[in-house]
């Protein structure tokens, strides 16, 4: 496993083959990344792509009366802005930082023309593409047919995917905006899972104590997404 003080910290980045690696390492710059940190706001030009390696990112769907709700997150598996290379530029969601730590920032320009030429990275961005937009789509579907448990449970085991402990820290309110739900809503499923032993919350703090227990409660829209990334996004450096 490699250091999460490193950019290979990124499963992305850790896959690229040498020749790849080597085009673009120099210009890898490491930012720290504050939790509520916004990256980018809906319609903004996106001048740099980011890599997290410790720090979480939701990308959130903004409404005209300000609600909010979740419709990805990135962590340590993959990219934040493919706005840049799928051609639009800019998005309509917004990147904030759900889970502070580190990432690793790559200028707009130099991915735009390391993927314009085809090869192995462009490959490895368009199947992590296919992944996230299975994870929007699921998404969709679990706040569509699932109980706030469910959909609590999903996104704790999403969220622990992609860091390095099993702890994370959250408000109840960041929660349920994440979700798109009533906080009170996210406190009954909190003090669900609190009393059953799963999770320990405190003071904005969560730690999962019992993952099993977590995954027999989830829905099934958290195996649709974890098969779908771990089926596209390969374990060792992309041909």
């Amino acid at each position: 496993m490699p250091s999460t003080d490193t950019a290979k910290a990124n499963h992305l980045l850790s896959v690229l083959p040498e020749a790849e690696w080597s085009k673009i390492a120099s210009h890898l710059t490491k930012v720290d990344l504050p939790l509520g940190h916004v990256l980018y706001e809906s319609g903004d030009k996106l001048d740099y792509v980011y890599f997290p390696t410790t720090a979480i990112v939701s990308l959130l769907y903004v409404m005209e009366n300000g609600a909010s709700a979740e419709i990805a997150i990135v962590g340590n598996e993959g990219i934040v802005g493919i706005a840049i290379f799928m051609g639009g530029e800019t998005t309509p969601s917004r990147a904030i930082v759900q889970s502070a730590g580190t990432a690793y920032k790559l200028s707009a320009r130099i991915l735009k023309k390391e993927f314009a030429s085809g090869g192995p990275i462009q490959r490895l961005l368009l199947r992590y593409t296919q992944a996230l937009i299975t994870q929007m789509a699921q998404t969709a579907v679990c706040n569509r047919h699932h109980s706030v448990i469910q959909q609590f449970c999903r996104w704790l085991l999403l969220s622990i995917d992609r860091l390095p402990s099993n702890q994370l820290k959250m408000t109840q309110e960041l929660i349920a905006n994440m979700l798109g739900v009533r906080r009170s809503g996210v406190t009954e499923a909190a003090l669900k899972l609190q009393s059953a032993g799963v999770i320990r919350y405190s003071h904005g703090n969560i730690e999962v104590l019992d993952r099993p227990a977590l995954e027999r409660s989830v829905c099934e829209c958290y195996g649709v997404v974890k098969r779908e990334f771990d089926r596209l996004l390969p374990n060792q450096p992309a041909a």
